[in-house]
């Protein structure tokens, strides 16, 4: 069956680049284009479309309002946004993904309109890929696409499994100080971090690394939005600066963290223009192969959801050095591929769902401290 998508764009060009990316692609079938919010929301009523491209900034009625009104008695369709590469986009996706946007894309702007077509098929392909593999574990689950309740159990750890078998235990190395809190996130990750962060305590007494996969421009009004609901001081991290306890750094957009240890022990943030890994800058594995390098046996290290492989690599160096690790169930994932390389790498201690990833992490920090 193929997918419907709905092209949401006040602009002709746009409107043309995008039904062309998407008709190139096996199994996708454009049922229909819209100028603006108010005419995209009757066309959603009656095309019913499984997937919307929702342009941000539109006139009348911008992407956010459309979002709004698609609340839960709205019109049932997934959207993927695409934004400018400005402050003001960046600012205005990150509350489309707290509205529940699957994702987004930055609009491209690469000069010849082949060029923009290819680059932009290039990115809705993964994207469509996973978003159909969310909507069948969505109907496998039920029609709220939600697990069903369970008792409150302890979380699943996956050490029986075969890939687990695979990995030789690790003897845990004596913590020469306090855990340093790392996470790995990508598609999903505004919405899972909106639940997660607010979810630790002020005392939690480890400082909070996070890498998500965004541009430039994306992750500062990211910061500011979790910093309005989380009991953390949550900031975009800055090159040179000292991670304090009880505060969380969100790696700069299209830049890598890194820490290094200070004279005194101290963690240091520097912020990088190395190259891209697994095609992510930020990426989770050059946070987390610094953190093996310069802090072994100091980590509890989280993998949520996202597309990719990003954060497997560097969990195995952290492994060696004694991390405990935990990551988000199939579930409640936007997104189970970074979960799930690692927990078939072997390298998950505690599988668990989103709801759940805040007191594990509490638990191993106060564990290990």
């Amino acid at each position: 069956m193929s997918l419907r998508v709905l092209v949401v764009d006040d602009t002709v060009v746009f409107r043309r680049i995008v039904s062309d990316a998407l008709t190139g692609l096996p199994g996708v079938e454009v049922v229909g284009t819209a100028s603006n919010g108010k005419l995209a929301l009757a066309r959603m009523a009656a095309l019913q479309p499984d997937l919307v491209t929702l342009d941000i900034e539109m006139p009348e009625m911008n992407g956010i309002e459309v979002l709004e009104a698609m609340g839960p008695a709205g019109p049932k369709a997934g959207v993927i946004v695409l934004s400018s590469l400005t402050t003001r986009g960046g600012e205005m996706t990150v509350r489309a993904l707290e509205l529940g946007a699957f994702d987004f894309l930055t609009k491209p702007d690469r000069g010849a309109p082949t060029e923009n077509l290819a680059h932009l098929r290039e990115c809705l392909r993964p994207m469509l890929r996973a978003f159909e593999r969310r909507r069948d574990i969505r109907a496998m689950l039920g029609r709220d696409g939600v697990a069903p309740p369970q008792a409150n159990t302890p979380a699943m750890c996956p050490s029986t499994t075969a890939s687990a078998a695979l990995e030789p235990p690790v003897a845990r190395r004596p913590s020469a100080g306090p855990p340093l809190v790392l996470i790995g996130v990508s598609t999903g990750g505004p919405t899972a971090l909106a639940v997660l962060l607010p979810s630790l305590p002020r005392d939690l007494n480890a400082p909070v690394l996070i890498v998500q996969h965004m541009p430039a421009m994306f992750t500062k009004p990211l910061a500011a939005s979790l910093g309005r609901k989380s009991l953390l001081r949550v900031t975009e991290a800055r090159d040179g600066e000292v991670a304090e306890p009880n505060c969380a750094y969100i790696a700069p957009g299209g830049a890598h963290m890194k820490v290094v240890a200070g004279t005194r022990g101290e963690t240091i943030l520097r912020i990088t223009d190395d190259p891209a890994e697994n095609g992510c800058k930020p990426a989770a594995d050059y946070l987390f192969r610094s953190v093996a390098l310069q802090f072994p046996g100091r980590a509890v290290a989280t993998i949520l959801t996202g597309m990719g492989n990003d954060g497997t690599a560097g969990l195995r160096l952290l492994k060696r050095g004694g991390c405990r690790s935990i990551a988000q169930d199939e579930a409640s994932c936007v997104v189970f591929g970074m979960p799930k390389e690692a927990i078939g790498a072997g390298l998950i201690d505690t599988v668990a769902p989103l709801d759940r990833i805040a007191a594990a992490i509490v638990r191993s920090v106060r564990e290990g401290a």
